[in-house]
């Protein structure tokens, strides 16, 4: 996607999408742009997303000129939060697919997004939508160096584990297997202390999570057991706490998957929205499923520079 300023009015179709959501106003919503011939800059992306105040804006557009929404199979796809331009986000490239599936009709079984993650694959099935996307296994990091950011983030709870992804800059706080999902749900941590703690370091973003059980509440609507929760906050990207995080579970995946001896993995993300998400770990990638409700559709329009 090129970035060179518009030099015309335009007005561009824009989508508000609840994704790792059964049903509206659940999950993660993400805003989507669709770009077919339209160039826009950086700056322009990044008001856009200012102006939507979602987590992230997703802004997709053919990778052959001669494609479109319906007919294509390639597309280049960014995220920009209301701060910055992001590597990689899950729930902002459910939403981009359900779009183009389900509004624009798309005829192919199979869409690959071209990103700065490089390609990420994205089918339908019975569960609604699979991502295929890279996986971020984690190792184990020293408390010390972060002692002060676990303190802010858990308070006085115990910790069972703490590692750190360095591909994507996220530290995984496991709690001890004795706390409930009420406890992880409890937590309120001042996201602008996280940062002061942090300002320069390499943390971009925080996992707590906890093995899930029924004893301590780890279950679904359906009394299904979750195998972990989880919940993220990533305030240097702008985002305080993040709903639903498909990008966070690519770490996840990794770390769960080898503590559990598990390849087929069922997770819930409990932040006040929250969202269920089915993960399938293949080696060094792994299939993130869930469901995604398109709630508002519309136009966005640019003023000549």
């Amino acid at each position: 996607m090129a970035v060179v300023s518009t030099s015309a009015n335009i007005s561009l179709p824009i989508f508000l999408v609840d994704a790792f959501a059964t049903k509206q106003f659940q999950g993660n919503p993400a805003a989507v742009c669709l770009l077919q011939n339209e160039i826009l800059s950086d700056v322009q992306m990044l008001q856009i997303a200012q102006e939507m105040k979602q987590s992230e804006t997703a802004f997709v557009s053919p990778v052959n000129q001669a494609d479109n929404f319906q007919t294509g199979s390639n597309f280049n796809l960014r995220w920009f939060t209301p701060t910055n331009e992001v590597n990689l986000c899950g729930h902002a490239t459910m939403a981009t697919s359900a779009v183009i599936f389900e509004k624009k009709c798309n005829v192919n079984e199979q869409l690959t997004f071209h990103t700065r993650s490089g390609q990420l694959m994205v089918k339908t099935c019975h569960e609604g939508l699979v991502m295929d996307f890279p996986m971020y296994p984690t190792v184990p990091q020293e408390e010390s160096t972060v002692k002060e950011l676990i303190k802010i983030v858990v308070d006085d709870l115990l910790i069972k584990e703490v590692e750190y992804s360095e591909k994507t800059g996220k530290l995984l706080i496991r709690l001890q297997d004795s706390y409930t999902r009420n406890d992880l749900e409890n937590l309120k941590p001042d996201t602008t202390a996280m940062m002061k703690a942090q300002p320069n370091g390499p943390v971009k973003g925080v996992i707590i999570t906890l093995k899930g059980s029924h004893e301590n509440g780890a279950t679904d609507d359906n009394d299904q057991q979750f195998d972990f929760i989880s919940r993220y906050f990533a305030p240097w990207n702008g985002i305080p706490e993040d709903p639903v995080t498909g990008a966070a579970h690519t770490v996840l995946a990794s770390y769960w998957s080898r503590q559990l001896n598990k390849t087929s993995l069922y997770a819930r993300q409990c932040s006040a929205r929250g969202g269920n998400v089915r993960l399938t770990v293949k080696e060094t990638r792994v299939d993130l499923a869930g469901k995604a409700s398109i709630v508002v559709e519309g136009k966005i329009n640019l003023n000549k520079c």
